[in-house]
């Protein structure tokens, strides 16, 4: 079960774009900045192959200039 934790960077202008890309994905929570175009992103997933496949969906979004792992964290099963 990996969690992250991403810094998202828009391009200028795009935040509100950006937050409702993101908002759109399952397994995703978006916190925005007050101030600048920077995004607060989580992600929970159920394994490995889902979170590359929400990693790569999250890199597509046409509005997001810059993403930044900021921790990351997997439980495996037992």
């Amino acid at each position: 079960m990996p969690i992250k934790s991403y810094l998202a960077h828009a391009h200028g202008g795009q935040k509100e774009k950006l937050i409702n890309a993101l908002s759109e994905l399952h397994d995703c929570e978006v916190t925005p900045s007050e101030n600048q175009d920077i995004l607060v992103l989580v992600t929970d997933t159920p394994d490995d192959i889902s979170d590359d496949i929400l990693k790569k969906k999250i890199e597509d979004i046409d509005s997001l200039k810059i993403l930044t792992l900021v921790s990351g964290f997997n439980n495996p099963s037992n």
